[in-house]
């Protein structure tokens, strides 16, 4: 039987690039189908104010719709609650062309080489942030983890679904890739990273994108605070049950 992926993409006001997005994945899925895979693909609106549920809506097996917005973690959750894939492909809304080179992710599962396969995307061609969040979000993870990941925020990755489950619920909010990497890596998933050409929408050094960096860089701290307290409190368990 071939093997089943669930191509999971949560969306929030992205009527403007999301056709495009899955028009290049409907195509990438074409050729994979005849080849060896079965696939289906699920987008999650999560509350947008905009058409993104009708833009969506001839391009997908199944789409679901949050009344409200709920956060990424949320909309991840929802996207693997209807999934019937053993693997699964997390792929963000606006990635337009580029989104049908991540298949290559998938690769590396087929051939039972990693649990786990994290795009590393190639450098910004214009001007972006400073660095901060991606140095705060890779020091913490190895720190908390002791893995050492050169793609800390990367929401471009696929993973077997039933190592997922094993992790339990997703992070919430911009921490949502950190707190699963710190997750996975603790948990002993093979995890690995590979250069594809996936290019998306960066924010710049104006008013807005400094906002957007600000609250990124407080969910990545608020997510890794939340795993330091979890790993205390589990090395306090460890210690009382043997004495």
């Amino acid at each position: 039987m071939k093997p089943f992926v669930s191509i999971i993409i949560p969306a929030w006001n992205e009527a403007d690039v999301i056709e495009e997005t899955l028009e290049h994945i409907q195509r990438q899925v074409n050729v994979a189908s005849r080849e060896k895979l079965r696939i289906e693909v699920i987008v999650v609106d999560d509350g947008s104010r905009d058409n993104t549920y009708e833009a969506a809506w001839p391009w997908v097996d199944k789409l679901v719709k949050h009344s409200r917005r709920r956060g990424k973690g949320a909309a991840l959750q929802s996207g693997v609650a209807k999934a019937r894939g053993d693997l699964l492909l997390f792929l963000d809304a606006d990635l337009r062309a580029t989104a049908a080179e991540a298949f290559v992710l998938i690769e590396p599962l087929l051939r039972r080489e990693a649990d786990m396969a994290i795009a590393k995307l190639p450098p910004s061609g214009g001007k972006a942030g400073f660095g901060l969040v991606k140095g705060l979000a890779r020091r913490g993870i190895y720190r908390l983890s002791g893995y050492a990941t050169e793609a800390p925020l990367s929401g471009q990755r696929a993973v077997r679904a039933d190592r997922l489950r094993e992790l339990g619920k997703f992070a919430r909010g911009f921490g949502v890739e950190v707190a699963l990497t710190i997750d996975a890596a603790r948990s002993g998933l093979r995890i690995v990273e590979l250069n594809v050409p996936i290019t998306h929408r960066e924010t710049g050094r104006d008013w807005h994108g400094f906002l957007h960096r600000g609250k990124q860089f407080a969910a990545v701290g608020f997510t890794l605070l939340a795993r330091w307290k979890g790993r205390k409190r589990v090395w306090v368990s460890s210690d009382q049950s043997s004495i």
